[in-house]
């Protein structure tokens, strides 16, 4: 950006096409894949930053794209506090934002919703703009960049570096079914490989079906419990009252690990994993309960969105109906890999679970 903005011809091109800004577009489902979410969401942060300083340098506009996806580990989730968690200046008068797939539904499906979805963006950004918020504490800083380090790498030794940890993740989810299935805009791989071939949506829908939800908090808990343990917990406890962006960060977290039902993951790794891979559930399920544990002291609340309880409740409403269409999902996918060709009668009925549990879970990927 900064040889661009220094390019006389790409600065008289401004006046050509007659645009008054500079737009630059953020992508958040890739990155959340490749190092984790922690390490995305910092990294992106910073990212506004040197851009807010670089156009207020070259005195031009700036105005971001959010490419979001529709579920939390795409950078999705509710929109009113991650819009006031963005650094200072980043957002002035105007905010793009991709609304993807059944999110669409959600946010436009009806003339209310509609209305309440223009309010919540409206009043977030007119909120940031009119009074943005102040640079964090240096302090605050650097616990994040040690927490998005640390993330980072328990992110990647497991999911780039552990042996048969692809193995693991094909048979605890749908992930290789999932293809059978007549959807999507896009094939779920970029080419022949493992986790790094694999397009972000399947990624994340893989995960969500089984009800684990895995990208979203894995290396969270690892990073939080290592500044906890260096006798932080007060730091971070400050950071969450006093840091949007933390506060924004940790509570969709949060939001994502109180739909986690581990007795559902459980229940698929029982009846499709083989015991061989038994040893990396044991691990992914270790640090789902630390970064549970870690969350709760952080906010310090007994519950997970004890805080929230209308979504709470909505939650609770809708697990009842969801976990049996779970069950069924898990029973199909076992006679399923038991048949080469698997029957049209089966195929349907997956097909099925899979559009429930979706629903459900109020996003697929």
């Amino acid at each position: 950006m900064e040889e661009l903005y220094a390019n006389s011809w790409y600065r008289s091109h401004f006046q050509t096409v007659g645009t008054e800004y500079q737009e630059v577009m953020l992508g958040y489902s890739d990155s959340a894949k490749d190092a984790g979410r922690l390490s995305s969401v910092w990294e992106l942060y910073k990212a506004q930053e040197q851009l807010v300083s670089l156009s207020e340098q070259h005195k031009i506009p700036l105005n971001l794209f959010h490419g979001r996806g529709g579920s939390v580990g795409r950078g999705g989730g509710p929109q009113y506090l991650a819009i006031l968690s963005q650094p200072a200046g980043s957002i002035r008068g105007s905010l793009r934002a991709t609304i993807q797939g059944e999110v669409i539904e959600n946010y436009f499906g009806t003339e209310r919703a509609c209305e309440l979805t223009f309010e919540r963006y409206t009043t977030a950004i007119l909120q940031a703009t009119l009074t943005p918020p102040a640079r964090c504490e240096e302090s605050f800083r650097e616990a994040m960049q040690r927490m998005s380090e640390k993330g980072c790498e328990s992110y990647r030794k497991m999911v780039y570096e552990t042996d048969r940890f692809v193995d693991y993740f094909r048979a605890a989810t749908p992930e290789q079914e999932l293809k059978l299935l007549n959807f999507g805009s896009r094939p779920s791989k970029r080419k022949a490989g493992g986790i790094e071939t694999l397009r972000a949506i399947p990624w994340m829908f893989a995960w969500t079906q089984c009800r684990m939800h895995l990208p979203v908090w894995f290396g969270v808990g690892s990073a939080l419990q290592q500044e906890i343990d260096n006798g932080n917990l007060e730091l971070l406890k400050q950071m969450y009252a006093k840091w949007p962006f933390f506060q924004s960060t940790m509570e969709l977290v949060e939001s994502v690990l109180a739909k986690v039902d581990i007795a559902i993951a459980k229940m698929y790794e029982k009846n499709l994993v083989p015991v061989d891979l038994l040893p990396i559930g044991e691990q992914v399920f270790a640090e789902m309960q630390r970064t549970i544990d870690c969350i709760k002291q952080i906010t310090q609340r007994d519950q997970l969105l004890a805080n929230n309880p209308v979504i709470k409740r909505m939650y609770d409403l809708r697990r009842p109906m969801t976990d049996p269409l779970n069950v069924l999902q898990a029973k199909v996918l076992k006679e399923m890999r038991e048949q080469e060709n698997p029957s049209a009668e089966l195929q349907e009925a997956f097909a099925a679970t899979v559009q429930g549990i979706a629903s459900g879970m109020g996003w697929t990927g």
